[in-house]
Order: C-alpha cells, then sequence, then structure tokens
C-alpha cells in the first residue's frame, strides 16, 4: 500500500491542495520522521506508542514535544504556574529541531525531561540514541512550519472534545495531583480556548487524520503498512513484530 493509497483511506483534510504542504524527502540513509498531533487526550501518545511496539526496539524512536517545554527553573513557582503551557511559545522547538536534526545524522542526544509538578525542567536528562523511525508528537507538533519542513508524514489524531476532556481530567489527577477544579479552570480558561486557536487548525496540514486515537485498529494498521515499505526498502528487516492488533508476526 502506498503512501496516496493510505491517505486516501484515512484522511479528510480541509482547504484546497494548495493549503497542503508536500512531505519532506528524507535523504538516504536518514531518519523517517512521522509527526503526531491532535488535541490533549485525543489519543496521540497510544497510537505514536502501538506504532513503536510494531517494530523491533532498535528501529523506532518517540520524541515527546511534552519534553520539549521550556526550562522555568528561574522564575518562582507562583509564576510559572501562569504559564500557558498549550500556546506554541510555551515549546523550546529551536532545541527539539537540533535534536532530530543530530538523530538524523546518527548522533545521541540528551533529551529534557520535565516536570509537570514543578513546572519546569528537571536536573535529570534522558539519552536517545539515533533510530531509523522517529515520531514526534505533541498537541503542538504540526504547529511550527520548521518541525513539518522536517517531517515525511504528518498525521492528526482527531478525538470528541468530551472524550478528550475526561482523559485529561483523569491523567492531571491521577499522574500530576491536580484538583478537580484545578482541571476543570484550566480546561475552560486555557485549554479549550488554545486547542481551537493554534491544535485544530494544524489538521489542515495532515496527511493523515486517524479518528478516534489508538482505538483505530485498521488506520494505524494502514499508516503501519506505509512504514513497512519504508522500511523495507531500506533493508532493515522487520522481523519478528508485533502487529497493530497485538499478534506476533514471523
Amino acid at each position: 500500500m502506498s503512501l496516496e493509497e493510505t491517505t486516501a483511506n484515512t484522511s479528510k483534510t480541509s482547504g484546497s491542495t494548495n493549503d497542503r504542504e508536500a512531505p519532506a524527502v528524507t535523504p538516504k540513509g536518514a531518519a523517517l520522521i512521522i509527526g503526531i498531533a491532535g488535541g490533549t487526550g485525543s489519543g496521540k501518545t497510544t497510537v505514536a506508542r502501538k506504532l513503536k511496539e510494531s517494530y523491533p526496539p532498535h528501529l523506532v524512536q518517540v520524541i515527546a514535544q511534552d519534553s520539549y517545554y521550556k526550562d522555568q527553573s528561574n522564575i518562582p513557582l507562583e509564576d510559572r504556574l501562569k504559564t500557558n503551557y498549550d500556546h506554541p511559545d510555551a515549546y523550546d522547538n529551536d532545541l527539539l529541531m537540533e535534536h532530530l536534526d543530530a538523530l538524523r545524522r546518527g548522533e545521541e542526544v540528551n533529551q529534557p525531561t520535565y516536570s509537570f509538578i514543578a513546572h519546569t525542567r528537571c536536573k535529570e536528562t534522558k539519552l536517545i540514541k539515533p533510530a531509523h523511525i522517529l515520531i514526534v508528537e505533541g498537541i503542538l507538533a504540526l504547529a511550527d512550519e520548521r518541525l513539518r519542513k522536517r517531517m515525511d508524514v504528518k498525521i492528526f489524531v482527531q478525538t470528541d472534545a468530551d472524550v478528550r476532556f475526561i482523559r485529561r481530567l483523569k491523567r492531571d489527577i491521577m499522574e500530576r495531583g491536580r484538583s478537580l477544579n484545578d482541571v476543570i479552570e484550566q480546561y475552560q480558561r486555557v485549554v479549550r480556548p488554545m486547542h481551537m486557536l493554534y491544535t485544530e487548525p494544524t489538521k489542515r496540514y495532515a496527511d493523515i487524520i486517524i479518528p478516534e486515537g489508538g482505538s483505530n485498529a485498521v488506520a494505524i494498521g494502514m499508516v503501519r503498512a506505509w512504514i513497512d515499505q519504508v522500511v523495507e526498502r531500506a533493508n532493515l528487516g522487520l522481523s519478528p513484530r508485533i502487529n497493530y492488533l497485538g499478534q506476533e508476526e514471523g
């Protein structure tokens, strides 16, 4: 299955042909970069994980855009709480692009780690090794034109707003120690307006739109079929692997 066939069966983008951006050209031997965007709680992280788990560990590396929130250790905690984390300016995309370029050259990078409790970067970093396939996922993964130009295929995960809110509510309370009122207040004041202003419009740049995120096994399978072709042409080998239904393939 070609990328064109995959796109035709899973994509539903707005705007004219002139609004669409042509996929980047991957130099021979360089990494394939896949961008996955979507609103908070849309399932984009699940899509990235399922794609990664389909292949041998050395083949795919997932880069979370959330790891590249700007360092705020130089300002008081009460001021960090006022930061709009759903705005493009909250991200250090310059560093993210620097790391993507290094990984494409076959170099290791030290990825920042971010504390969503302290609202700043941790002292520890995470060693990321180069891989043939790099998946960049985040709510604003498609918002920066410079990032889009580095991507060979761009995916937007589309999920209903009520489902996304419930998922975010559970995550922020259980994993980030926030109260019910805090989550609701932040969602109404910042998250929803920023989604409508910055995240939702990036759908127009997507080559593929996946409804319902990680639960859409058919769409994930079609994306993986395209990846298979790219990887097989590079003679990297795929066996054994786990398919998108969780079954081992020989």
